[in-house]
This record gives C-alpha cells, sequence and structure tokens, in this order.
C-alpha cells in the first residue's frame, strides 16, 4: 500500500498543476482533483445523451476504445458515445436502425457482434458491431423460436419459447451517491431519480446511469488515474 501511495501521489501532483494551468476543459465536469466521486449530470454531455432511451451497450472496440450505444427514439435509433475517457466524452453521432420496436441487449456473440431481444414477443435478432460507428441488425443465425433469450456467460445462450412481457423488464428507481472516503460531504452528495438501468465500465470505476432525463454518469477520478498508471506500465 505505501509503496502504492509513492508512486500515484506525485502523478496526483503532475495532474492537479497541469489542470489548473489549463483551466479545466470547457463542458468538463468541474471538482477538485482530490475527489473521489463526481457526478456529471446530461447538461455536461453531449446533446445525444440528455434524452431518454430503452437500453444500454457498452462495446470494447478492437482497436482499445469503449463505446456507449444508447437506444433511443423506441428502437429506431442507435446514439454512440466514445466513453474510454470518462472526463472527455465525445459524441460519435447516431444511427438509424431498422427495429419493429424497442429491445433489449442480451449476450455478446463473439467480439464483434450483440444478440437482442425484442420486446412484446417479436423475437431476437444479432446487432453487427464490425463497423462499430454504423451498427446494423441482421437476422439471427440459427435461432427458430422467439421467446426469451438468456446469457450463458461467454459460452453461449438459451431460447425459450417461455414469453417475457414489458411488465417485467420495467425499472424505475433512485439512487444516492455516497461519498463513503469523506464523512464531512455526505450532506452534499446528489440524487439521481427515475433510474432505468446502470451499467459499469470496470476499468475506469465509471457507472453509466439511463434515467427519463438523459444519461448520468458517476466518474472515480483515482480509478482513472490508476488505469492511467497501468496503461503507462505497459506501454513502458
Amino acid at each position: 500500500m505505501k509503496e502504492y501511495q509513492e508512486r500515484i501521489l506525485p502523478y496526483l501532483r503532475r495532474v492537479a498543476i497541469a489542470t489548473v494551468a489549463s483551466g479545466m476543459a470547457a463542458g468538463a465536469a468541474l471538482a477538485a482533483p482530490s475527489s473521489n466521486l463526481i457526478v456529471v449530470p446530461p447538461t455536461k454531455l453531449p446533446a445525444s445523451a440528455r434524452q431518454s432511451g430503452e437500453a444500454m451497450l457498452l462495446h470494447e472496440t478492437i482497436d482499445g476504445r469503449t463505446l456507449l450505444y444508447i437506444e433511443q427514439n423506441r428502437g429506431s435509433r442507435l446514439a454512440i458515445l466514445d466513453v474510454t475517457d470518462p472526463a472527455h466524452i465525445k459524441d460519435e453521432g447516431s444511427v438509424e436502425v431498422d427495429a419493429p420496436g424497442p429491445f433489449d441487449f442480451v449476450s455478446s456473440l463473439g467480439s464483434r457482434a450483440e444478440l437482442i431481444r425484442f420486446r412484446q414477443d417479436q423475437g431476437n435478432a444479432v446487432l453487427d458491431l464490425h463497423k462499430a460507428k454504423v451498427p446494423v441488425l441482421k437476422a439471427p443465425p440459427g435461432l427458430t423460436l422467439k421467446g426469451a433469450a438468456m446469457s450463458l456467460g461467454n459460452d453461449g445462450l438459451t431460447v425459450s419459447s417461455r414469453a417475457l412481457g414489458d411488465s417485467q423488464l420495467a425499472r424505475d428507481y433512485q439512487v444516492q451517491v455516497v461519498n463513503t472516503a469523506n464523512s464531512t460531504e455526505l450532506n452534499r452528495v446528489p440524487s439521481v431519480k427515475g433510474i432505468r438501468e446502470e451499467i459499469t465500465k470496470y476499468d475506469t470505476g465509471t457507472t453509466f446511469l439511463r434515467t427519463d432525463d438523459g444519461l448520468f454518469l458517476i466518474r472515480r477520478p483515482v480509478k482513472e488515474m490508476e488505469k492511467t498508471l497501468r496503461d503507462s506500465d505497459y506501454s513502458n
């Protein structure tokens, strides 16, 4: 632990100096470098993140980036965000998809495809991600049933003829972000309401919250810096 602190503290000081010198990038969430939690509202994110959606998917591209797909307009459009660096979320545009209605992401099919299931028993399809910025829907090879699909980890999936209605998919809850590292901040942490879905990017510790008001981020700057240090070690 002592060795780790000796390595990261000089790095944190350099980041703090660089941040002050640059005056912070326009539109970035403002917080002291020592903050261990930052909640970023939709108003601080690209325009495509400021509206509600149906589902989300995190996808690692072959060139090392992480893209977040947000299903919008009842499944007819996918908004694409580059979330590789949580401090600088980039808008990668959007793409129209030929979907009959809202759908849910079920399971990865290899590294560049995702099985999806349409709601209201409308069957399954495959989201082809070979062109990450231009994903397309395709018919799933070999699947004949139109029921609920369940992932079996990285090994496969099952498809059942059992119906799964929208009522079993509905989610609407609230999260309060609690900073346990600093008890003086417990009365100043924000609440995020109307959450429909949450997913986490584990290498940076970033949690993405899909709400009725758009996308919220919970950032963990120390985890982000740890990733930067790991990447630096790998490159050296």
